[in-house]
């Protein structure tokens, strides 16, 4: 029963991704989820300190420059980030939080802090803090796009 607790690891990721999902979120701090997964990556390049721009959006979920594009506009149509000129490069632009975007980055983890608070409501703060080390350790282990390799082959 090796594979028991990878197993058991498995289900509940699925779970997690289930119950957060951007649809769920976006209603949550009531934004599209088109303009939910621009904040995503606008925040994302925020905290990292790089500037976030249409490419960086379409790398981070994964889909063509013109889907991209798409969903920025939208972001930008609903008020959600604004395009800022690059003052090094005229022909670029770069995404920036408006202060409605980043109201709605703060419901969202503020609804997120309130799920994952209630879960844990009769958890001792010792095995909250154990969850969350062990929890940021194996995040921080996890490769940034999984490939689709088979490493059990015989």
């Amino acid at each position: 029963m090796a594979d028991q607790p990878l197993e058991l690891i498995e289900r509940a990721m699925v779970a997690v991704r289930r119950s957060q999902t951007r649809r769920t979120l976006s209603l949550a701090a009531g934004v599209t989820s088109a303009g939910f997964d621009v904040l995503d990556v606008v925040e994302a390049a925020e905290q990292s300190g790089t500037p976030a721009t249409v490419a960086a959006v379409a790398e981070a979920l994964a889909v063509d420059q013109p889907r991209a594009s798409k969903l920025v506009a939208t972001a930008v149509q609903v008020g959600l980030v604004r395009r800022q000129a690059d003052q090094t490069d005229g022909r670029r632009s770069f995404l920036v939080l408006t202060e409605e975007g980043r109201t709605a980055v703060a419901e969202i983890s503020r609804f997120r802090r309130d799920v994952f608070a209630a879960a844990m409501r009769d958890w001792p703060e010792s095995d909250r803090a154990e969850f969350a080390r062990l929890l940021h350790r194996f995040v921080s282990a996890l490769p940034a796009r999984p490939s689709p390799t088979n490493d059990h082959a015989p």
